[in-house]
């Protein structure tokens, strides 16, 4: 199988290739980035990008159609990708993760791409109370980042058909260690202001409720995703990705990482605004539909997984929420040193 994954060089990128290296070890894995966070490595000696067959420079917006030529599958990861960046480059939000995602599945179903496997987000149920939302509940995207999910997955379904399966994964929050670490995700933060401080700061009133998935088990659902038979979800399935043992709500995280890392104190902001993305999801779905490529990792082992990792960095940063481990962070360092225009195109 060739498979032409976008936005290979982030956060979940290198897990993905490191999961279909292990399962699909024949496979032709071509990766296509513009670059961004390229060189925000974290404890590595290697380059994650070795696992790829090829890697491809480029923006999404630009890619040619002769890239797709003889891929079978595509996994999109590419996006501005958290809701602090969304609301930043709110223009560019719309034309990278839903205009240039939807011409790019035109643009591989033209090419005869038979699976498409598309990275969404269990923010689209924003701010939902009375219980976890299943794949039918109402939607109600707050950011521009949710919004732009639920435009995308719209027209992908009326893209899907017996030719071209398309599979809309609804991750939770990720979290967990990678080779391209990212601390704004709320369970990473925490475990750095541990490791770093002994103290983790709670922004909100701790009461928002998460779910979330270990970055490891991301790609397990993308593997899934690549080959689940039309029969299991129809020729377009959108699926909340994650497990049911793993909503939160924020100050639970918090406690829990501070009962793991001996010393840490928690401070949570009570008199912080309410904030309204708040909402538990049901993952009974992809339990019945991926029994075996369910996640493996728990709260207690992504934890400890991070902070060792963390701590082989010898990192110590208590003003990390101001580094390069943010990516919005990364992002304005770029337009600050003229490298990328207003419209995030290298310059």
């Amino acid at each position: 199988m060739k498979i032409f994954i976008t936005g290979n060089m982030g956060y979940v990128g290198p897990r993905l290739l490191e999961q279909l290296r292990r399962s699909m070890p024949e496979s032709v894995l071509v990766g296509y980035d513009t670059g961004f966070f390229a060189h925000c490595l974290t404890g590595v000696n290697t380059f994650p990008e070795c696992r790829l067959n090829t890697q491809h420079f480029g923006d999404v917006r630009d890619l040619s159609p002769d890239l797709l030529s003889d891929v079978d599958a595509v996994i999109h990861l590419a996006a501005i990708s958290n809701d602090p960046m969304g609301d930043r480059f709110k223009d560019v939000t719309h034309e990278i993760n839903y205009k240039a995602s939807v011409n790019l599945a035109k643009m591989a179903k033209e090419a005869g791409v038979s699976r498409f496997v598309f990275a969404s987000s269990c923010s689209v149920y924003g701010f939902a109370e009375g219980g976890a939302r299943n794949e039918q509940a109402p939607l109600n995207p707050l950011t521009a980042y949710a919004k732009s999910k639920i435009q995308t997955e719209e027209d992908l379904k009326e893209l899907a058909d017996e030719k071209f399966v398309v599979t809309s994964l609804r991750f939770a929050t990720a979290c967990g260690s990678s080779d391209r670490l990212r601390l704004d995700l709320v369970l990473n933060d925490f475990v750095a202001g541990a490791v770093a401080a002994k103290q983790i700061t709670v922004l909100s009133d701790g009461t928002p409720w998460r779910p979330l998935i270990h970055v490891n088990d991301m790609a397990i659902a993308m593997d899934w995703a690549l080959t689940r038979p039309s029969a299991a979800g129809g020729t377009f399935l959108a699926l909340n990705a994650g497990s049911n043992d793993w909503n939160y709500q924020v100050r639970d995280l918090a406690e829990a990482v501070a009962g793991i890392i001996p010393g840490v104190t928690v401070s949570i902001n009570k008199d912080a605004p309410a904030d309204k993305r708040s909402y538990q999801v049901d993952f009974a779905l992809y339990e019945k539909l991926a029994p075996d490529h369910q996640p493996r990792m728990t709260l207690k082992t992504a934890i400890e997984d991070l902070a060792e990792r963390l701590e082989a960095m010898r990192f110590a940063d208590p003003d990390f929420r101001n580094s390069r481990l943010m990516r919005l962070k990364v992002l304005s360092e770029h337009r600050e040193q003229k490298r990328l225009d207003s419209q995030l195109h290298w310059q």
